[in-house]
């Protein structure tokens, strides 16, 4: 059995804090499950009556928690700067099938977006704030924030047999206790629904369907000049060339392949295809992780209702 450490997002050690990474996989959609389970301050919800957060809500969870974060800290002495919130279109998480035109046209697969959030880290504030304060203060602070190197730990079991730690504690606790209501709770049902990829996915990838939609997307790329075998060969294209050019014609060459790869998966309905495959494929899963595909998505559903208390949408 393997044994990992999962960081709680990045702290202001590291960068401000992401607590809800996208879970990039083989089709476009993170899947998870429902329940009725309540918690205090929800009302009950019928078993399968909860739809999937869309990624504003997600994001709005994140948003939250950082502003939990930021009154708490505020409450020790310190002060805390607030993760930037790009707009809702440039927090997009594109999955394996990207379908917007739109978007493509306007930013590709993105590589500006992502040197954007770059800068951004290596600009967060708050890390020249603890740097500047003194070892003894500095360590007040890391306790404050996250409960330092004495904070609880905590485990979960993956999937695959490997278990994941980390350590859960001070302000970054408190805000999670707050959001998720039992964050422990939360943690090891969300590592269960985020990490079943390798379940799922080889099968989606084999599936008659799947392929024959990927076929068809295959054939239109070449049609339009792109002989790519699958959207992530084309994307990883794309990437190898923005790292070795940002020039505007390097970025105008990544707008039109992902203007063509858009194109062609919505022609060959290749994401509608996945999505629907993807659901069939982890409905087979139920039967052994359906309890915890049901707490992951009843405890975020309970976490957007209280985020949307706190903070206002992206726009």
């Amino acid at each position: 059995m393997g044994r990992t450490y999962d960081s709680p997002g990045s702290t202001a050690r590291g960068g401000a804090r992401a607590m809800l990474a996208a879970v990039v996989a083989a089709v476009a959609v993170m899947v998870t499950g429902c329940s009725g389970a309540t918690s205090r301050d929800t009302a009950p919800v019928p078993a399968g009556a909860l739809r999937p957060l869309t990624e504003a809500e997600q994001l709005r969870i994140a948003d939250a928690e950082q502003r939990l974060i930021k009154q708490c800290l505020n409450r020790h002495g310190f002060t805390y700067w607030e993760a930037e919130r790009p707009s809702l279109a440039e927090s997009r998480t594109l999955g394996y099938v990207a379908d917007d035109v739109a978007w493509a046209r306007t930013y590709g697969y993105g590589s500006r977006i992502a040197a954007k959030e770059d800068r951004a880290r290596l600009a967060n504030p708050n890390l020249a704030y603890r740097k500047d304060l003194s070892a003894e203060r500095r360590k007040v602070y890391d306790d404050a924030l996250d409960g330092g190197i004495d904070a609880t730990e905590i485990t979960a079991e993956l999937p695959n047999g490997a278990t994941v730690r980390r350590r859960m504690g001070g302000c970054v606790a408190e805000a999670e206790q707050r959001l998720y209501g039992d964050p422990t709770a939360w943690f090891r049902a969300r590592k269960t629904a985020s990490n079943l990829q390798p379940l799922y996915v080889p099968e989606v990838m084999r599936d008659k369907r799947f392929v024959a939609a990927l076929g068809v997307w295959s054939a239109c790329m070449r049609r339009a000049g792109h002989p790519y075998e699958d959207p992530g060969a084309a994307r990883r294209a794309a990437r190898e060339q923005a790292l070795r050019s940002t020039s505007d014609a390097t970025f105008a060459a990544e707008r039109r392949l992902a203007v063509a790869d858009a194109t062609c998966a919505r022609g060959a309905s290749l994401a509608a295809i996945g999505k629907e495959r993807e659901a069939h494929y982890v409905n087979a899963l139920r039967g052994r992780y359906g309890q915890a595909l049901d707490t992951s998505r009843r405890i975020e559903r309970e976490a957007y209702v209280r985020a949307a208390r706190l903070v206002g949408p992206r726009t």
